[in-house]
């Protein structure tokens, strides 16, 4: 049996679809309450059973779950990075995640949990995911900085030899539609532009980048399960590694190719940032994927253009993995 966390959620339900591709159906999934969006990620996906997280949580406290576990994947957690409650983060996506891994580890199950190239900051130190690199990182908001604490848990702990962390980049794709402002900007500007052929993208507020020239590494969804899904085929892996695509694009290049992707002339309207926002954002985010080619992922990504061209037609249909 099979746990995923967050399975209703953007990465976890397309791990589903991911799993079944595979022929594996027996699946615990793991979530909160599922609201009708989240609901349509679930539809045909092949599972044994949902159980609500704190339910899930007792159950395996009480060692009452019942069904022999393999694998947890733990993806899920508070992803706002505009939350600014640290005591919530810290119970929902630290102490909740430590019960989680000391369970998998006291029961030898496999386990493989999200964290976030969120952890990174504003990139001074690097994008490399050794661990020593990990010790020092500098997180700008509240969720970056429950990912790193649980990262750093798993380190001193020593547990990251036994554990597998992912820290997903900029992911985007189709079953992310039920995030509201956690969207992609492509998932969020997508009718905009179809209706006004117009994009609106934040300014810069760093002399060193022009406006729509921050950069980030996007990777599809698609790319990011097939990743995590190594993990599970190859259970001598262990430890911490990047899961972006090695390299950065500016915003203006992801407008463009949705530009082009839509046959639309290119038309970008650059816009305030809010102020809250403006001492936390990431500028540059270029995942440093040396060791997880060195681990033997060796499957290229889509490009951003096919990426975008793929995903632009499950917006216009409105269509799931």
């Amino acid at each position: 049996m099979i746990v995923v966390t967050g399975g209703a959620g953007f990465i976890g339900s397309c791990l589903l679809w991911k799993l079944n591709k595979e022929g594996i159906a027996e699946i615990i999934v793991v979530d909160e309450a599922i609201t009708s969006e989240k609901k349509r990620n679930l539809e045909g996906k092949k599972i044994d059973s949902f159980l609500d997280k704190d339910n899930f949580l007792s159950l395996i406290t009480s060692k009452k779950l019942g069904k022999k576990v393999d694998t947890i994947f733990h993806l899920g957690a508070c992803t706002s990075t505009t939350l600014m409650d640290m005591d919530y983060f810290i119970k929902n996506n630290v102490e909740y995640s430590k019960r989680l891994a000391q369970y998998s580890l006291g029961e030898n199950i496999r386990f493989i949990y999200a964290s976030s190239g969120a952890t990174y900051g504003d990139g001074s130190r690097g994008f490399s995911d050794e661990d020593e690199i990990t010790l020092k990182l500098k997180p700008l908001n509240p969720y970056g900085y429950s990912k790193y604490l649980f990262d750093l848990w798993v380190i001193n702990s020593g547990s990251v030899k036994d554990v597998v962390g992912l820290k997903y980049f900029n992911v985007f794709g189709p079953n992310e539609y039920h995030k509201g402002d956690m969207k992609s900007v492509i998932a969020k500007s997508f009718d905009y532009v179809v209706k006004n052929k117009k994009m609106r993208l934040f300014k810069s507020y760093k002399k060193e980048y022009k406006d729509g020239e921050q950069k980030r590494d996007f990777i599809y969804v698609k790319d990011a399960v097939e990743a995590t899904y190594y993990f599970f085929e190859n259970r001598d892996k262990r430890g911490i590694y990047n899961i972006g695509t090695g390299e950065a694009h500016t915003w203006n290049d992801l407008a463009k190719a949705l530009f082009s992707a839509l046959d639309i002339e290119p038309n970008i309207e650059y816009i305030d940032m809010p102020e809250n926002l403006r001492d936390k954002y990431q500028y540059f985010t270029q995942a440093d994927i040396s060791k997880l080619r060195q681990a033997g992922y060796k499957k290229d990504f889509f490009t951003l253009e096919d990426a975008i061209k793929e995903y632009a037609g499950f917006l216009k249909e409105k269509r799931y993995l």
